[in-house]
């Protein structure tokens, strides 16, 4: 290692939001759709996730205790630290969201800014206010006030970072570690420096964004986030993720560092900025670092292929070089895994649909090379696997798979998925 992850100037910082010193500054997006808890504990097992973050939750389902609004924002002591993203556009049910959230174990509130989809922004939510800053900053004043009134105890604060805790790199992660067969780095661990006060006080507020709603107004250089972050950090909130892409991109083109690098010049070291977009690799976060000049970098899309991602990076941020990549073996330990893990938090049907909307994502990078160059496909191996009726199904495609079965053909690469 060529200098202490915690040395001033370091790529590989470990980042503070607020009152929560994390360990890495790696972020798990919230992931619309994939980021359940089953999800979350495989990339945390394989190591180097600072915060991971649930899917988005509508306060109003959780208010209601809406079945599918409880399961996505389910946790418990392995997952720890802990990101529930809210989204909406009335500040007194945000509010009482936000409450809902810490009363059920959030260790970091954030609220959704970003979120470019319909059925969000025609409801004034997402990232339609960024058409509205007034109405954004609104919120997140009010969210703000909300956590103020429910601080948490010095205890309460060690059990939300997992400090002590059982599963939190002792029993129960290394007997998933084990399973999946990583052999990788031990766990990241903060110098005594920058451990953690776990003081009484209350959660933090961060809000996500993309750099503005209209194309034109990044190019003119107008564009609206720098300022909302500004005005963010005045009512509180403690740290802001900027998806470096318009509301009119969605999730096409190429990100856009230098509307991220517009927000970190604005808001000047008062509050951390996160960049979020097309970091697939450990080169493109370490080109997001040094380009943007912010404090961490959050990874959506690409974790759904690699959950080792964070790892790799981490470990290319302290050190230069790229650590070993996970086996065959070891990738189809890591679906295995995902698929018991669903039918333990779940049932076995839930489990069976959720391992054949995701094979295509963690199949993106299995093809093994063939002597004449050529990469062999696992097309017949997505197909199996689309097509299980049962759990004894699911684990005889992979067993097959990786004892040689199930290759052959050609395929086009499938896009699925985005980012909250």
């Amino acid at each position: 290692m060529s200098a202490p992850i915690w040395q001033s100037g370091s790529l590989a910082k470990p980042l503070r939001i607020g009152s929560v010193q994390l360990e890495t500054n790696l972020l798990l997006a919230p992931i619309a759709g994939y980021c359940d808890l089953a999800f979350r504990t495989v990339c945390r097992e394989w190591g180097g996730v600072g915060l991971a973050c649930t899917d988005l939750l509508s306060p109003q389902g959780l208010l209601r205790g809406s079945a599918s609004s409880l399961d996505l924002a389910k946790t418990n002591d392995f997952d720890k630290p802990v990101g529930m993203q809210l989204y909406g556009s009335d500040p007194e049910i945000m509010a009482a969201g936000a409450r809902w959230a810490v009363e059920h174990g959030a260790t970091v509130i954030d609220i959704n800014m970003g979120c470019p989809v319909d059925k969000v922004t025609k409801k004034d939510g997402g990232s339609a206010l960024l058409t509205n800053l007034d109405r954004a900053v609104g919120i997140a004043k009010r969210v703000r006030e909300e956590l103020d009134r429910m601080p948490l105890s010095a205890e309460e604060w060690r059990r939300r970072m997992g400090v002590g805790a059982k599963g939190r790199g002792s029993e129960g992660a290394r007997e998933g570690q084990k399973e999946i067969g990583n052999a990788g780095l031990p766990p990241p661990s903060l110098p005594r420096s920058l451990a953690p006060s776990l003081t009484p006080g209350p959660v933090p507020l961060t809000c996500k964004m993309r750099i503005c709603w209209h194309n034109a107004d990044f190019e003119a250089g107008t564009q609206c986030s720098p300022h909302l972050a500004r005005m963010l950090a005045d009512v509180g909130v403690a740290a802001v993720t900027v998806h470096g892409r318009t509301t009119e991109m969605k999730f096409s083109g190429v990100v856009q560092l230098a509307g991220i690098k517009r927000v970190v010049d604005e808001v000047n070291g008062v509050i951390p900025v996160i960049g979020n977009g097309d970091v697939k690799t450990p080169q493109d976060a370490e080109r997001m670092l040094r380009e943007t000049g912010c404090d961490g970098v959050m990874i959506g899309r690409a974790a759904l292929t690699e959950p080792w991602l964070f790892r790799s990076v981490w470990h290319y941020l302290q050190t230069g070089e790229e650590i070993r990549q996970p086996s065959l073996e070891e990738k189809i330990a890591t679906i295995r895994r995902y698929f018991r893990l669903m039918q333990e938090h779940r049932d076995d049907r839930y489990a069976i649909w959720q391992i054949q909307r995701r094979i295509s994502w963690f199949a993106k990078k299995m093809a093994v090379k063939l002597p004449d160059g050529r990469m062999e496909s696992v097309k017949p191996f997505k197909e199996a696997m689309r097509t299980t009726k049962t759990p004894a199904e699911v684990e005889a495609c992979l067993d097959v798979f990786v004892s040689g079965g199930l290759r052959g053909g050609a395929e086009a690469e499938e896009e699925v998925g985005s980012e909250a």
